[in-house]
């Protein structure tokens, strides 16, 4: 389990195919593995993956076919956004994550507030359309791993547009800095609000 909040932003360093799937080395910052052993999990751009290598500062991991079919980002060199495993002791500062992708979305809006005084962003994604029933007004969604807050929903033919208020130090501290318009991120939807689903799904009213 995660909680959305990115604790480094590390670097793929080299990205190599293994059978169907692939193998990736993964540089970050000093000391951010001192409390990791191997078959740890971290969340890769909102992905959970298991660490089986590691030095002071790099991990490796095997990432299987179904897992880059599903995901973005995790197939080529390039900044990602990082996670440990949550402790029970620790404080939930975004929501539970589960770290498994539910689908890829794509920007189509991504600038600055005008007039805005904290120089906030406004995120909009558009969200594959069997994620709607799970996207609500001020839920909450994960953005390439991290947890964000929902200011809007647009139901379309589609998809679902989703509106979202990115703050600087966000921007400051993971990768959605650099994002643009028509890029494809890692959505997982709210934990709670999939198993409620599922309930209405089995025992509608």
């Amino acid at each position: 389990m995660f909680t959305g909040i990115i604790t480094a932003v590390g670097q793929i360093k080299s990205a190599q195919a293994k059978g169907d799937g692939m193998y990736l080395v993964v540089e970050v910052p000093s000391g951010y593995l001192d409390d990791v052993v191997l078959g740890d999990s971290i969340a890769i751009q909102g992905a959970c993956m298991t660490a089986t290598e590691l030095t002071s500062n790099t991990f490796a991991l095997d990432i299987s076919r179904e897992s880059l079919n599903k995901t973005m980002g995790l197939d080529k060199v390039g900044p990602v956004n990082l996670e440990k495993a949550l402790r029970l002791n620790d404080r939930l500062g975004g929501h539970l994550v589960s770290g498994h992708v539910d689908g890829v979305g794509k920007v189509s809006y991504f600038a600055a507030v005008a007039q805005d005084a904290y120089g906030s962003w406004l995120l909009q994604i558009e969200a594959p359309k069997n994620l709607a029933q799970f996207l609500a007004y001020k839920g909450s969604i994960v953005v390439n791993g991290v947890s964000l807050t929902v200011n809007k929903t647009q139901d379309t033919k589609d998809a679902c547009l989703v509106d979202i208020n990115i703050i600087p130090h966000t921007l400051e501290n993971t990768t959605l800095g650099t994002l643009k318009q028509g890029d494809a991120v890692n959505l997982e939807v709210d934990l709670i609000a999939r198993y409620v689903a599922r309930m209405m799904e089995v025992h509608p009213q």
